[in-house]
């Protein structure tokens, strides 16, 4: 309680402390305009709803890339990690393709797909796909040697020391891989928008730049930041669930 209390209050120092650079130091509202200016400008956004098509759309692109990405990770985490020949055949390729970046990709995508929601849900998922799947691949691998010799001398079948055994002593480290995709599906998301997008937050914020409207630009990086936090929060609330049930059985 007294760490939250702490970390509001320093929050209120900054602003404060922006709000009085802005006003003493004649700051132009072009470079970087007060708070004040700011939150008059995303309640103005609310208020005339102009601000919640756009927020509705990059959520819809974060949750569907998001399952895309973490169901296509899953997936290829448990099949590497049980079959040795195709890990040692694919991982590489997968790294690779890991390592180059979205955003150069964008253009092909929209080529590929087009402008709108696909191309951002594409590039939104292979950017989550790869933190699921190095998470189980590893948690899976890391499975105590003892424990699963107990199994095979119990006749345990591959399936069931992988349902019973493998996937509940991954499943902490499986949960870390999640938290760290939801928080790069938004990046996914906002990235998609600037490249093809013609609605959503990210569009906005390069519809506002056209504009040179700072004050509008940092209104959205305070929605995306919040919608980043909700997200966040909802993995970690899932997985306390899931841990405690873990624990429980």
């Amino acid at each position: 309680m007294k760490a939250r209390l702490a970390s509001a209050l320093l929050l209120l120092v900054l602003l404060g402390g922006w709000e009085a650079w802005c006003r003493l130091g004649s700051v132009p509202a072009l470079i970087v305009p007060a708070p004040s200016s700011v939150f008059a400008t995303l309640w103005s956004e609310i208020v005339s709803g102009r601000l919640l098509p756009h927020l509705a759309i990059t959520a819809t692109e974060m949750t569907l890339g998001l399952a895309l990405g973490c169901l296509i990770g899953l997936g290829a985490g448990i099949l590497l990690a049980e079959a040795e020949f195709l890990r040692r055949l694919l991982h590489p390729y997968i790294v690779a393709s890991q390592v180059v970046p979205k955003l150069a990709l964008g253009p092909l995508f929209i080529i590929w797909f087009g402008f709108g929601l696909t191309p951002t849900v594409v590039i939104t998922a292979l950017i989550c796909f790869f933190p699921l799947m190095e998470n189980t691949l590893t948690g899976l691998s890391q499975v105590d040697p003892a424990r699963r010799e107990l199994f095979r001398m119990l006749g345990a079948s591959r399936l069931q020391t992988l349902l019973r055994l493998k996937l509940p002593s991954a499943l902490p480290m499986m949960l870390a891989g999640l938290r760290v995709a939801v928080v790069l599906s938004l990046v996914g998301a906002v990235v998609g928008e600037f490249i093809g997008g013609r609605a959503g937050l990210g569009a906005s914020i390069i519809a506002a730049q056209s504009v040179m409207d700072s004050s509008l630009m940092f209104a959205l990086f305070i929605v995306i930041t919040l919608l980043g936090m909700v997200f966040y929060q909802a993995a970690l609330l899932l997985e306390r669930l899931l841990l405690r049930h873990h624990l429980k059985g």
